[in-house]
């Protein structure tokens, strides 16, 4: 049997119908994968937030109704403190005030290291930008948080961080 260079166009043309055809449905196939994975994201994302909301309630009610962090008895306590100066912005999970300390505390479902290095590299540099008022204040920064492994206990001791951790219904100062 001969093949005509005809046979040969036209089993090409076929051949790339085909593949056309077939690309099509791979496309298809990938949005709908996209858009499975963005349905995902979002539920994990979610769920992280809800952990997150969990923590900061607990630390709240605990800390506000037991305002004395390492010792020292504080006469006031804010939640989710927000202030903008210029372009300078920034959000605290919780300050405790009296007339001499402030503790600036963030709070995570699980503490990691990098939380400590942002508390005191960005969101303490900013507090000391925002907060003038506190200047002459003596300063305490802490981390809240459910789970706290050894690097992290580690890091904070090294950088005077109070690290607060749950224990039972109470917390406890590491």
């Amino acid at each position: 049997m001969m093949i005509t260079k005809e046979d040969l166009t036209q089993a090409i043309l076929d051949m790339g119908n085909r593949l056309e055809k077939s690309q099509k449905q791979t496309d298809e196939q990938m949005k709908k994968t996209d858009a499975r994975l963005d349905r995902v994201a979002k539920l994990v994302g979610n769920i992280s937030n809800n952990q997150g909301d969990i923590a900061e309630e607990f630390f709240w009610n605990t800390i506000s109704s037991s305002p004395i962090l390492n010792g020292i008895k504080y006469d006031s306590s804010h939640k989710n403190a927000h202030k903008r100066i210029g372009d300078t912005e920034d959000e605290y999970d919780i300050l405790m005030v009296n007339g001499k300390d402030i503790a600036i505390i963030e709070v995570k479902y699980k503490a990691h290291t990098k939380d400590i290095k942002r508390l005191i590299n960005e969101k303490y540099t900013n507090f000391k930008k925002l907060y003038l008022e506190y200047k002459n204040y003596h300063h305490h920064l802490a981390l809240a948080s459910f789970n706290i492994n050894d690097d992290v206990k580690k890091m904070a001791k090294e950088n005077n961080v109070l690290l607060l951790q749950r224990k039972g219904d109470l917390i406890e100062t590491i």
